[in-house]
């Protein structure tokens, strides 16, 4: 048995969620709904404005890492943080989640600060999502431990972390490591502008390297092209299992020339922050403990369901007693 079930690689990033009002999005230039990239000034800036806040690890790659933890799955993260207060979060948090997390901090003096999403939610609901990617960006070659990634049934990359100087290079490091000792290799593509900026990149991963992809409707429609049936049929042509959420539709799973149609799970939609990353979680941990595709898919509607019912990105639930009250396992 290896030490790892899923080892993921992805923006390291601490989610500063912080409850305000109109008048403070207005009086500090914060367009309202929306996500916006932002540099190192504007967000010391916008982190020294808000009142009190929680801030947790985020990211994509590690929320469905923190989920497979909460599972009880075996798992560990890999993404860049810097020797700041921040940083010390991101990685307390994560680790206290019961996942491992050895990345090396980048050093205090770096020019670069930890990555943050400062989330100003309104009281209407609204999530107004102020980026600042940082350190992240900078994940390298030398970040990734080889006997670390030989020691994982899985890897889960995520699409976002294609973006940066030597990321492309870090994860074919991971990849090779994986594959030479027999471990599989998943992806997330993330967002349908970071597939339109590495179509060839995601293209050339998917006909060598890829054993699974998780992608959502506009992802999909993004890789492929043709209508949303055609592209999930070229998707599962190329693919060991290719997955496909659909939002309120459920998921498509396929393997071995079959598919899955799995409904989703009714609930009130509070905050869809991180649906997808909980879905991922949810499958590869039941793909990694042996449960059929249908089944994994399940969970991941599941877990999507239970995200989406609450603020942050992080499940407030027992996932494994929701699944087994809903008979999965």
């Amino acid at each position: 048995m290896k030490k790892y079930q899923v080892v993921g690689i992805g923006n390291a990033m601490v989610d500063v969620l912080a409850r305000t009002d109109d008048a403070f999005l207005e009086r500090n230039g914060v367009q309202k709904g929306i996500m916006q990239l932002i540099d190192m000034d504007r967000a010391v800036e916008l982190y020294g404005h808000i009142g009190p806040a929680r801030e947790i690890s985020g990211g994509s790659a590690a929320n469905t890492v923190a989920g497979i933890a909460g599972l009880g799955g075996r798992t560990a993260y890999v993404g860049k943080v810097r020797d700041d207060q921040l940083g010390a979060i991101f990685a307390h948090d994560l680790r206290a989640q019961g996942a491992d997390y050895d990345t090396p901090l980048a050093p205090a003096h770096s020019a670069e600060q930890t990555g943050r999403c400062i989330v100003l939610v309104t009281p209407d609901g609204e999530r107004s999502m102020n980026t600042y990617l940082g350190m992240s960006e900078f994940l390298t070659p030398g970040d990734i431990d080889e006997s670390q990634m030989a020691d994982a049934d899985w890897i889960y990359l995520e699409g976002y972390r294609f973006d940066g100087p030597e990321s492309m290079e870090a994860f074919a490091k991971a990849i090779r490591a994986t594959k030479g000792a027999g471990g599989r290799v998943s992806l997330t593509l993330s967002d349908p502008f970071c597939v339109d900026r590495h179509r060839d990149a995601f293209r050339q991963m998917i006909r060598e390297d890829l054993d699974l992809l998780f992608a959502n409707r506009a992802e999909i429609i993004s890789m492929y092209g043709g209508t949303f049936e055609q592209a999930m049929a070229a998707a599962a042509a190329e693919l060991e299992i290719a997955v496909v959420t659909d939002s309120e539709n459920g998921a498509h799973v396929m393997q071995g020339g079959r598919h899955w149609h799995v409904p989703a799970v009714e609930t009130g939609i509070v905050d869809a922050t991180g649906a997808g990353d909980l879905f991922a979680g949810a499958f590869l941990w039941g793909l990694s403990e042996g449960y059929e595709p249908e089944t994994c898919g399940r969970m991941g509607c599941l877990a999507a369901a239970e995200v989406i019912s609450h603020i942050g990105a992080r499940p407030e639930q027992d996932l494994r007693a929701l699944f087994a009250r809903n008979g999965l396992i």
